[in-house]
């Protein structure tokens, strides 16, 4: 229900009041993507008509107060702030906010200025002391006019404080939350520094122990080991059983046995054992050295994980919870408790703070009881299923179909290794169906995809043809090859193999086998699943080119950048990206726009010049429309802004596809890859009867993807009344409520979709993994 322009002002001046105001502050330890959270709460609350204020330096800020502690906020007082690691407006520890005494004068500061609504972006610790504050508001305000610094009437006019928090911490440690705002980032850091340390490795036949952050969360650890194929990982929830240390020399010693020229380890900072002595970097470089004579370095990372520019995924979470904040502030009533914007699969949802305090002080409590096993339970890792075992063995077939992109390489890893590992004899086959019906067909093993996650393209090789003009080929060489399964890895071209492969069961059986398609496509245009493998990695380059463009014009004024990006008809990558680059529009296909939007936009940005933001960024899709092209848009923005700002364009191109994976796509690869093939393997089971397999139901031939919440298989048949195979995308497509956000936050007037808004949840124990692991909100 996207409300017309007068519905969404009416229905948004029934929520802000008049007089509401909102503070915003940053707690704890910085996290890259916080300013990107206050920029949204901040743009967000001055549409909507509140007064909105920074408090700086935390909470003790709130506590000192005073015009230079508590500001109010401009809409261009946070504009070049998205792109800033750290946060602009601080974060300081405040032991005095932890007493009564303290607590009384941050209530005094904030009544001064009428503010009632706080937005707080922290760690637990500084939610918690956020909810211990709203709870003694009542009391600290009749303490106030007890001592006459306040009157009656602001008693009653201020009788209750309301509280959203966001939650901000690299570790991701906060229970009711797939992610925590700044954790792709530092899992980027982590992976560029993984990635320089291989090559060395590779040279000297080195071993790297890598120590990461994470005192009482494994989960940076955990996501960067996968992502980088490292071959042990130490976390703090998972102590390794006694006698870890054999089993590790054991495998580091394998590993060099089947060629391998490097070891990479991680370790997180609070891994400890099952007795609780800590496991150190420096303990586990002592033991393979002692053990194996390995020559073998230690790399603490330290506080660079904390540092540099946040990644994509950070800044559309943050501008999304932001927003969600803002909402949930003018929603609240006295009797709502104090609630956290979460990140649920690709949902945002709100859940009871303390709820969620609570379910993280319990992790911490388990592990400080040796009760582990509950510790991993309460974190979401205890369901990952293990390998499926098979009575028989059966020939797996993996292809890439379509366009290369980043993360491919990664998912053909995970089916490769998985399958292996439950009995299958795996089979790669080279450049897709061209190579299939070629017979460019090879048994793969263990060792034949070591140090694939990291590398981008496809190194199977891929091609779009599909396997309608070649089936009777195709057939034979699935005859010749006895393959039982097949795993196709692709873009919506993958989609449309699958369609024909499963048309073709009627008259060829060997199709009758279980088929399963991973989404995999820059474009993001794959019906059945929000994100798919790669997407991210380009949003990532997009990102980090139209930062590096806006800052060239730094010493340049009024000028305006006409960017160019990839999608085919899709405009995922202009919309999403243009919504983590702070673009001001972004122009695509699925939101028709003519000459009169196009003048539109030029007043628009011609009036913004002549305030004190003076740099425009417009994205445009490659085939939004056939006749305002780049070119157009740019002669155009450049004769109608004669005089005000002159205009450059840039095409990126395929450096959209190239690159190594974001640590994103690696995990998302891996992850649905690994489902894949576990989904594959229980098919196999059900469909093989006297000695064959034979599978001919809908359900046999699926895409998995992500849905809002969850991954989900679904058979290719059923997603054709979604799809527009003549533009090659879904017919319905999620991230189209996004593009109203990116105008909001480049002050347009114009209407906000509330019907996808969070409600108040509560927090589900033990129900699910964390589903979004890597995967989350785009």
């Amino acid at each position: 229900m996207a409300l017309p322009d007068t519905q969404s002002k009416r229905f948004f001046e029934s929520l802000s009041g008049a007089g509401k105001a909102i503070a915003v502050l940053t707690s704890g330890g910085d996290a890259q993507g916080m300013n990107a959270a206050v920029r949204a709460v901040v743009r967000m609350g001055i549409y909507v008509g509140a007064k909105v204020y920074f408090i700086r330096e935390g909470y003790q800020g709130m506590v000192d107060g005073g015009e230079d502690n508590i500001e109010e906020a401009s809409w261009e007082s946070v504009s070049s702030m998205l792109q800033m690691g750290g946060t602009v407006i601080g974060s300081a520890r405040c032991k005095e906010f932890r007493t009564h005494e303290g607590r009384l004068k941050a209530a005094h500061n904030l009544v001064q200025r009428g503010i009632t609504n706080l937005c707080v972006i922290g760690g637990d610790g500084s939610l918690t002391g956020a909810n211990l504050f709203r709870e003694e508001w009542s009391g600290l305000l009749e303490e106030l006019v007890q001592q006459g610094s306040v009157d009656e009437d602001a008693v009653q006019k201020y009788s209750a404080l309301h509280i959203v928090g966001m939650v901000g911490s690299i570790d991701n440690d906060f229970c009711g939350t797939d992610m925590t705002i700044g954790t792709d980032s530092a899992l980027h850091r982590i992976i560029e520094v993984v990635d320089a340390i291989m090559t060395t490795a590779q040279s000297h036949q080195r071993t790297f122990v890598l120590e990461v952050m994470g005192r009482h969360c494994g989960y940076l650890a955990l996501v960067s080991a996968l992502a980088c194929g490292a071959d042990w990982v130490l976390i703090p929830e998972m102590p390794p059983e006694d006698g870890w240390e054999e089993k590790m020399c054991q495998k580091l010693s394998a590993t060099r046995c089947r060629g391998s020229r490097l070891n990479i380890i991680i370790v997180a900072e609070g891994a400890i054992d099952r007795h609780g002595k800590a496991i150190t970097g420096s303990v586990v470089k002592d033991l393979v050295v002692r053990c194996l004579g390995f020559d073998t370095r230690v790399t603490i990372l330290g506080h660079v994980q904390r540092g540099g520019t946040p990644s994509a995924f950070d800044r559309i979470l943050a501008s999304r919870m932001g927003v969600e904040a803002v909402l949930a502030l003018l929603e609240t009533t006295a009797n709502t408790p104090a609630c956290v914007v979460s990140l649920c699969g690709n949902q945002a949802v709100r859940l009871p703070l303390m709820e969620c305090v609570q379910m993280t002080q319990e992790v911490q409590k388990a592990m400080d009881e040796k009760k582990f096993e509950e510790a991993v339970k309460l974190r979401g890792l205890s369901q990952l299923q293990g390998p499926i075992t098979v009575e028989t063995d059966f020939n797996v077939a993996v292809l890439n179909v379509g366009a290369p992109a980043a993360g491919m390489n990664a998912a053909v890893r995970s089916a490769v290794r998985v399958g292996i590992s439950e009995g299958h004899k795996m089979f790669a086959v080279n450049d897709g169906f061209e190579g299939f019906y070629k017979g460019q067909i090879k048994e793969i093993k263990w060792a034949d995809v070591g140090g694939w996650t990291g590398q981008g393209g496809s190194l199977l090789g891929t091609k779009r043809t599909l396997p309608a003009k070649h089936v009777e080929k195709i057939a034979e060489q699935m005859r010749a090859n006895n393959i039982n399964a097949l795993l196709v890895i692709g873009g919506f071209e993958a989609l449309e193999c699958l369609l024909q492969l499963y048309e073709a069961r009627s008259v060829y059986e060997e199709f009758c086998i279980p088929m399963c398609m991973l989404p995999a496509t820059i474009s993001n245009n794959v019906p059945g699943t929000d994100l798919s493998i790669g997407a991210d990695t380009a949003l990532n380059a997009i990102v980090e080119t139209c930062d590096r463009i806006k800052q060239s014009a730094s010493g340049t004024k009024r000028r305006v950048f006409i960017i160019e990006t990839m999608g085919g008809y899709c405009g995922y990558l202009a919309s999403v990206g243009g919504l983590a680059a702070g673009a001001d529009a972004a122009y695509i296909y699925e939101e028709p726009f003519d000459i009169r939007d196009l003048q539109s936009n030029v007043e628009h940005l011609t009036e913004k010049m002549k305030g004190a933001i003076q740099r425009g960024l417009v994205l445009r899709n490659e085939n939004s429309n056939e006749n305002y092209t780049t070119d157009f848009i740019y002669q155009l923005y450049s004769e109608e802004g004669k005089g005000v700002f002159d205009c450059r364009k840039n095409v990126l191109g395929h450096m959209q596809q190239g690159g190594a994976p974001s640590p994103f796509d690696r995990n998302f690869g891996t992850k649905i890859s690994a489902k894949a093939m576990q989904w594959l393997s229980k098919k196999l089971k059900e469909t093989f009867r006297q000695g064959r397999v034979f599978a001919n139901t809908e359900d046999s031939c699926c895409l998995l993807g992500m849905r809002r919440r969850a991954l989900v298989f679904q058979p290719v048949v059923q997603l054709k009344d979604e799809t527009d195979f003549v533009h090659r995308i879904p017919k319905e497509q999620w991230w189209l409520k996004l593009r109203p956000l990116m105008k909001i936050l480049a002050k347009y007037k114009t209407s906000y979709d509330v019907s996808d808004s969070g409600q108040l949840e509560h927090v589900v124990r033990n129900v699910r993994p964390k589903e979004s692991d890597p995967s989350g909100a785009m």
